[in-house]
């Protein structure tokens, strides 16, 4: 006789179903804890976040966008709110966070159980029907006892890439604020070229005069015609480098199509009258960093995950069989059935892999993890104190150009022009010391430029985001295998 077995996969929920109830809902909404990054996100930037997800919602944040790009000239402030709510990248990451919350639901649930229904006897002359039937239903109970643990790992991840999606808000917001400044301080020295060219135009045309009239040696009308042509190079240079900064910002703006014709200002703005004064720098870092607090949710994961290793170190397969096989016989016409129960426990024996390998590859996951949550720390540390010399040391260099340097090389021009007018100095000295005080001036736009830059590098270091800022350890995974007028 031949026998003919059909195994059918059922969804089921055996005990330990409730367990993690109280996080499922979370994982399953729709914003997917997006909340919590927004909230985070905006003790530092002050901006509005939006995890776009359907046809409404970007109209609406498309029609924000608008009406911020409506204004004549794009401050820094408006600038990266537009960002934060157009950059299509920032959605990307977001939509990890989503990922991540699915597998943490995925987590919540149970394997499915194996049922298989077997027949036999089918089709036999002088029989009905059939003459046995075979029930059974497998359950694996070892991902019943890890369950619980497995849902630690996933809602660790979970976490972790909550502060992951607000690390890439912090970086964006950061990013933007000093492209601006770039693309403003680029603009500003463009501006200050284009005085210093005027005077150099007027100097090598005086030159070729004087030449022509035999008042001046061939030496020194090339000396005036050199420094016109370099500084004309140099001006090209430097509005290739501000129309480069603009298009940066753009991309992180995300625009497109008309949008990409909004102004900058012409110059940056002025220095404050004093400086913020924070002596707890490091200890607001080491508790507000998002990297930080990602790596220490790296080893707690990696703990929980190391325990689960050594849980199932011997046994990792572990079946509960249970069923029931139905025989039928006719004898002088009448029927007999007898029913027989089925108990099985199918398991893995440690022959050959003891567990060995893989309680050491969760040592040595573990040490690293806690090894770079301790070099984060203390680099962490050593960035807030960084970035605070450094905003410190640039205010005090840009007012020393603003208060002295500049100051200075104007006297210098205005007791040259009195001389000139007295015919005690000639031209050339007079427009020498105008393109002395340019080159002041373009040292000072550049002082005022590091010092606004060093000053958006503070939020940066104090919550997380800093340019070319990474995770720094990878996710454990959750134990699959066990179960005005500008330019």
């Amino acid at each position: 006789m031949s026998k003919t077995t059909l195994k059918i996969a059922v969804a089921a929920a055996f005990p330990l179903m409730l367990a993690g109830c109280a996080s499922t809902n979370e994982y399953a909404a729709k914003d997917a804890g997006f909340s919590a990054v927004s909230a985070k996100t905006a003790e530092s930037t002050g901006k509005q976040t939006v995890w776009v997800q359907n046809q409404q919602q970007a109209r609406a944040v498309s029609a924000q966008v608008k009406t911020l790009m409506a204004k004549k000239t794009i401050d820094v402030e408006t600038a990266v709110q537009v960002a934060l709510l157009n950059n299509k990248g920032l959605q990307a990451a977001y939509a990890d966070l989503g990922d991540s919350a699915a597998d943490a639901w995925q987590s919540t649930m149970l394997l499915n159980p194996t049922v298989g229904i077997g027949f036999n006897g089918i089709g036999t002359p002088g029989l009905e029907a059939f003459n046995s039937i075979e029930g059974v239903i497998a359950t694996n109970i070892l991902a019943l006892a890890t369950h619980q643990r497995n849902v630690d790992i996933a809602d660790t991840n979970y976490r972790r890439a909550q502060l992951a999606a607000a690390q890439r808000t912090l970086q964006l917001a950061a990013d933007t604020r000093r492209a601006w400044i770039n693309t403003v301080a680029a603009w500003e020295t463009v501006a200050q070229l284009n005085q210093a060219q005027a005077a150099a135009d007027a100097a090598s045309e005086l030159a070729q005069k004087l030449g022509e009239t035999g008042a001046m040696t061939k030496g020194s009308q090339a000396r005036e015609h050199v420094f016109y042509a370099e500084l004309a190079g140099q001006t090209a240079k430097a509005r290739l480098d501000a129309r480069l900064a603009k298009e940066e910002l753009t991309r992180l703006m995300g625009l497109w199509g008309s949008d990409v014709d909004y102004q900058v200002a012409n110059r940056l703005p002025s220095l404050p009258k004093g400086v913020m004064k924070n002596d707890m720098i490091e200890a607001e870092a080491l508790q507000r960093r998002v990297d930080l607090q990602m790596a220490k949710l790296d080893l707690d994961a990696t703990a929980k995950s190391y325990k689960l290793t050594e849980a199932t170190r011997y046994v990792t397969d572990l079946e509960l069989i249970g069923g029931f096989e139905t025989e039928r016989e006719r004898e002088d016409g009448d029927t007999k059935h007898e029913t027989t129960a089925i108990a099985e426990l199918e398991f893995v024996i440690p022959i050959f892999d003891s567990g060995k390998a893989r309680m050491r590859k969760s040592e040595l996951a573990y040490m690293r993890a806690a090894n770079l949550l301790a070099e984060k720390s203390v680099n962490v540390r050593s960035e807030a104190r960084s970035a605070y010399q450094a905003y410190r040391a640039n205010y005090d260099i840009a007012r020393h150009y603003r208060n002295n340097v500049v100051p200075l090389r104007t006297k210098v021009e205005e007791e040259s022009l009195l001389t000139y007018n007295g015919m005690i100095t000639n031209t050339f000295e007079l427009l020498a010391d105008s393109r002395e005080k340019v080159n002041s001036i373009l040292l000072a736009v550049n002082a005022k430029r590091d010092f606004w830059l060093s000053e958006a590098n503070l939020a940066p270091a104090i919550y997380g985001g800093g340019a070319g800022a990474s995770s720094g350890a990878t996710e454990v995974a959750a134990a699959a295998d066990s179960g005005g007028g500008g330019h």
